[in-house]
């Protein structure tokens, strides 16, 4: 004979959002958040659960969900679009939140749409991501991919990259220049006690200086990008395994250049100029590009 009570349904997302209303029975705090911004947490387990069960839509599986606890979950989004009335030159107004004080670094077309809203806390402070929609702006069909509207690139580690031209960009190593200073920082860090102010000033200073070379490496590629998209051409690069390298004794110096951050932002760019990067089978490239 079993004991055991009766196995329930799977938790799903609508199951859980409906549980929402127990959840602040149990725990008033919860009644001071947005219920949307509740909603968004619950969709981003479902969504990580999902990818490690049953993968993306090409298949892929993501590991396995950790815990996020205080320190690790540091977004909070708003999925409920955001009225143009509640941004107010220097201010924008959240619901349960208030105004809130912030820096447009460019201003906002009169014809989009505010869909949603994202807070991210950093280190050097808080950021604040907007989603616009606008349903004038056209779509841009690229022209077919041909040899004379097509430059070549052979990305590398002695140098960025090569073009098919014989253009060659240096390769900046950003980490390994603040290595030096890096690691300094780290072990200032290892002698503090766990707790302490002390501790949490110095995580902050290895925090900055980790986020400066991130920075600098960002910016590095939005530079490259626009460089090579400012010609007008496609873009055809080669198809690496970069989680495959990145394996191997060159995992240092992989990571440093970013490649698979400099190839999704030179998508993007593309796609926004109306043109391609088209990712090609690497075998063989290296020479016929050098």
């Amino acid at each position: 004979v079993c004991h055991l009570p009766k196995l329930k349904d799977r938790p799903d997302f609508y199951s859980q959002k409906r549980d929402l209303v127990n959840s602040k029975k149990l725990f008033p705090e919860y009644k001071d958040l947005p219920s949307h911004t509740l909603q968004d947490v619950i969709a981003r387990v479902e969504k990580a659960f999902d990818r490690w069960l049953s993968g993306d839509s090409n298949g892929k599986r993501s590991g396995k969900p950790r815990f996020k606890g205080q320190g690790r979950f540091r977004s909070i989004a708003f999925p409920d679009p955001v009225k143009p009335e509640h941004i107010n030159g220097r201010f924008i107004q959240l619901p349960k939140i208030g105004k809130l004080k912030m820096i447009l670094h460019r201003p906002l077309p009169d014809d989009f749409k505010i869909k949603t809203a994202a807070i991210v806390k950093k280190v050097d402070g808080y950021y604040i991501t907007l989603s616009l929609q606008d349903a004038t702006v056209p779509v841009l069909t690229p022209d077919t991919p041909e040899l004379d509207n097509t430059i070549g690139i052979d990305m590398g580690l002695k140098s960025f990259l090569f073009t098919d031209a014989g253009e060659e960009i240096e390769i900046p190593q950003h980490y390994r220049k603040a290595e030096k200073r890096l690691k300094r920082l780290q072990r200032s860090l290892s002698r503090k006690k766990k707790g302490s102010n002390r501790r949490n000033s110095a995580l902050k200073r290895v925090a900055k200086a980790h986020l400066k070379v991130s920075n600098q490496r960002k910016d590095f590629h939005y530079k490259t990008a626009k460089k090579l998209l400012s010609r007008g051409k496609h873009v055809a690069h080669e198809k690496l395994n970069i989680k495959g390298i990145a394996r191997t004794r060159l995992a240092k110096s992989t990571h440093d250049a970013g490649w698979g951050q400099f190839l999704q932002i030179l998508s993007i760019k593309a796609e926004r100029a109306g043109l391609l990067a088209i990712a090609v089978n690497p075998n063989g490239t290296s020479q016929n590009c050098s």
